[in-house]
Order: C-alpha cells, then structure tokens, then sequence
C-alpha cells in the first residue's frame, strides 16, 4: 500500500485531481446538467495548493495532508454525482467511487499522524483497497457503457425527433397545398357554378328564340294560309247578301214566283254551309296556331298524322312565300289513307314537322338559287305503317348534306345556315322531342347535291 510520508505528494494529487474532476466534467456533461457547479469545480486544484503552501509557511514536516486533501476530491466527486444521480452513468459512477472513499476514510482514520498504518490493518486495508479499485474500474467501465447506450438513445431520440419534424413541416407543407387547392377548387366550382347558371339562362333564351322562330315561320304560313277560307266566307257572305235582298223583292212582288224563292232559298242555304265550312278551316288554322304558341301540356291525344303532316306542310311552305313572294315549289303529299290515330303531344311533333320542312324548303330554294337547268323545287311528305310503328317522312331535292354534316347535324347550336338566318337549336330540339318526349328515332339520309329525307319513327 502507497504510504504518502509528505505534503509534497499534495502537488502531484493537485493537478491529478484536476485532470479527473476535468474527465469527471466532461463525462457527465456539466456544463449543462450543473452548471453553477461545473465553474465551481475549475477551483479544485485550489484547496491543495493552499494546504502546500500552509504546510511550508508552518514547517510541518510529518502528515496526512495529502490524504485529506484526496477525501475532499473524492468528497466532491460524491456530492456532483449525486447532484447529478438522474443520469444514469452518474448512478454508477456513484456506486464506483462510494467503495473507494469509504476505503480512503477508514484509512485516513486509523494512519497516525506520520501517515503509518498500524501493522495489524495493513493487510485488511490492502484487500479493501484492491477490491475498491476493481470495483471502481468496474462501475467506471459500467458507467462508459450506459453513456454510449444513452448516447445511442439520445442520436435515434434526435433522428426520431428530425424525422418527426420533417414530417411534421412536409405535413403543415401539405395541408397548405390542400387549402390552396381547395380554395382554387372552390373558386373554380363558384366560376363554373356561375357559368352554368349563365349558360342555362342562355340556353332557354335560345330555345324560347327558336320557338318564338318557329312561331313566326307558322304565322307567317298562317297569314296565307288563313286568306283562302276568310275570302271564300267574304265571297258567299256578299251573294248570300245578295241572294236575301233579291229574295225579299220577289216576296213583295203581287205575283210571287214559289219555285223562284225555293231556288234562292236553297243557294242561301249552300253558301251558309260554305261558309261554316271555311269559317271552320280558318278556326282550325288559329286553333292550331294557339296550340303551337303555348308551352307543351305533355299529354298525348291521339293525332290525325295525316291531317298534321299536310297542316303543316302548307304552313310551312306559306311561311316561306311570305317572305319571298317568287318562290315556288311544288307539294307532294302521300299519305296512308287506313294509317290509325298515333298518340301525340301534337303541338310538340308540330314544331318538328314545322321545322323539317322550314329546312327542305329552305334546301330547294338555295338549289333553285344556283341556276340549274330544268330544276324544280319539290318537297314531299308522306306517312306510312310500318310493322308496330308509323313512319313520317319528310323529303326534299335540295342542296343535300355531306356525311360530315349529317354527323353533326343534330347537335346543339350546329347550323350550316349563314349567322342571323338560324341558331343551331332547330334539329337538335326536333330530335329531343321525337326521342326523349315520343321514344321513336329520327333519322338523316342526304346525298350532297341531290337532296335530304328525314325519317321520323313513332310508335303505333
């Protein structure tokens, strides 16, 4: 066993003391965990100094000095572990040095004040000192292995922490990008929310367009059409006149001829019966006028194709005179005489009838425009049974269409009309009505240059 016999061994344990307090500093991160004490502890070399120096100015020759001097160190060793004892490598270095400082005691106690150790301790405190310093060795390297554990834990804990950062901001990062988009969605739904209110509102002005068309195509045809029975009732109004004021002479007459007055009677009676006739043609005209003016009850009746067809073959064709007075055509109407009443919504198929032949007429007269020798303007309708359906036909020798028209012909706002003379919404709106409101078909055949037919099939 080391007996130290001199204060001198004080200025070797000094600098010692320090350099383990520095390690001790170090290895327990103080600066951080204590940090009032870790400043504190850049002093420990102090108390040593100033007992080396009390010594000398004393003149002790003989003493444990030095001893006392080691039990502060470790002393203050003990008191920063256990200021520290929440770290785990400071409990074991705790459990290291406690062995050892309790050996440095016992030994401080029984060495006389010459620094010997009686004879009879020398072997027990030489045991305990050997099994404090394997001990000490021991809980030291216990210590060193806790702190790279430790150590370990505390870099994942910062990976796991940076990590959960990363993620963090890639998150909040995300959620940015979310309501961004979802207010730039939301502004766009506003945009296409508004547009299609604006579209929907164009679109029926559109359509009320291409009826209020429609309509004026209709009257115009009624206009002509009506002219014929309303000068047939002014014509046998005039002579029925005519006929009353000769009859009231011949009954004033002395002489009265019976047979005469019979005669006259009977040609009254005729032309009133003329007149009902056509009084009733020009109330049908009207009649058919309204029903095609007003919006669409929805509610099928069964319909005279026949009387329909040629209705509104005659209109259309007026309607088209009325604006151009040279425009002739020629009519052919071929109707199944045994073809049954097929329910209808009459007004609607109406405006299809209206519109097919408004077209025909119009193909003819673009044809009739070129010149061509020996053309004549010919439209045609015609009715027939077909199985359990009833086809419609509406055919003309016009212009024609190629198959890129007829491909997009019954599409919405497509018009091969020049801009003013027609919106697109014509045979878009017939097709609707023939498929949607009827559940038949209508179908093209056209061969550009030669004319167009349309086919409307109806169920029976």
């Amino acid at each position: 066993m080391a007996n130290y016999s001199s204060f001198g061994d004080i200025l070797i344990i000094a600098p010692l003391a320090y350099g383990v307090v520095g390690a001790l500093r170090k290895f327990l991160d103080l600066p951080r965990r204590l940090p009032r004490g870790n400043k504190a502890l850049n002093w420990i070399w102090v108390p040593g100094v100033l007992l080396y120096l009390g010594a000398r100015a004393l003149d002790v020759r003989s003493t444990n000095l030095d001893d006392a001097y080691l039990l502060l160190v470790l002393s203050v060793v003990v008191a920063v572990v256990v200021a520290v004892r929440d770290y785990r490598p400071a409990r074991s270095l705790l459990l290291a040095v406690s062995p050892f400082l309790l050996y440095k005691l016992v030994e401080f106690v029984v060495e006389s004040p010459t620094g010997k150790v009686p004879k009879q301790y020398d072997a027990a405190l030489d045991t305990t000192q050997g099994f404090a310093i394997i001990w000490l060795i021991t809980f030291i390297f216990i210590a060193r292995s806790q702190k790279k554990q430790l150590e370990k834990e505390r870099l994942l804990r910062e990976e796991e922490d940076k990590a959960k950062r990363l993620i963090e901001a890639q998150n909040a990062e995300l959620e940015r990008l979310v309501n961004e988009r979802t207010a730039a969605l939301t502004h766009q739904a506003e945009e296409l929310r508004t547009a299609l209110t604006e579209l929907k509102t164009t679109q029926a002005q559109l359509i009320q367009s291409e009826k209020m068309a429609s309509l004026g195509e209709l009257t115009a045809g009624i206009a002509h059409e009506i002219q014929n029975p309303l000068n047939f009732v002014n014509n046998f109004a005039e002579v029925s006149a005519e006929l009353v004021t000769e009859l009231e002479e011949e009954r004033e007459k002395p002489d009265r001829d019976l047979e005469l007055e019979a005669d006259l009677l009977a040609d009254l009676k005729q032309n009133l019966q003329k007149i009902h006739q056509h009084g009733g043609r020009a109330a049908s005209i009207v009649r058919g006028m309204l029903e095609h003016s007003r919006a669409s009850s929805g509610e099928r009746v069964p319909t005279d194709l026949n009387q329909l067809a040629d209705e509104y073959l005659r209109l259309a064709y007026h309607g088209l005179r009325a604006k151009d007075k040279s425009f002739n055509a020629t009519l052919k109407p071929d109707f199944d005489p045994n073809l049954p009443p097929v329910e209808v919504i009459s007004q609607d198929l109406g405006r299809v009838l209206l519109n097919l032949l408004t077209n025909a007429f119009y193909a003819v007269k673009q044809r009739q425009q070129r010149g061509e020798t020996g053309y004549a303007p010919t439209v045609s309708v015609s009715t027939r049974r077909v199985g359990d359906q009833v086809e419609l036909r509406v055919k003309d020798n016009g212009t024609g269409m190629p198959e890129s028209v007829q491909a997009k012909i019954f599409q919405p706002f497509f018009t091969t009309k020049p801009t003013g003379e027609g919106t697109g919404l014509g045979l878009s709106l017939s097709y609707d009505i023939v498929t949607q409101g009827h559940g038949g078909t209508l179908a093209v055949e056209s061969r550009e240059g030669e004319g167009t037919e349309f086919v409307i099939s109806l169920p029976a």
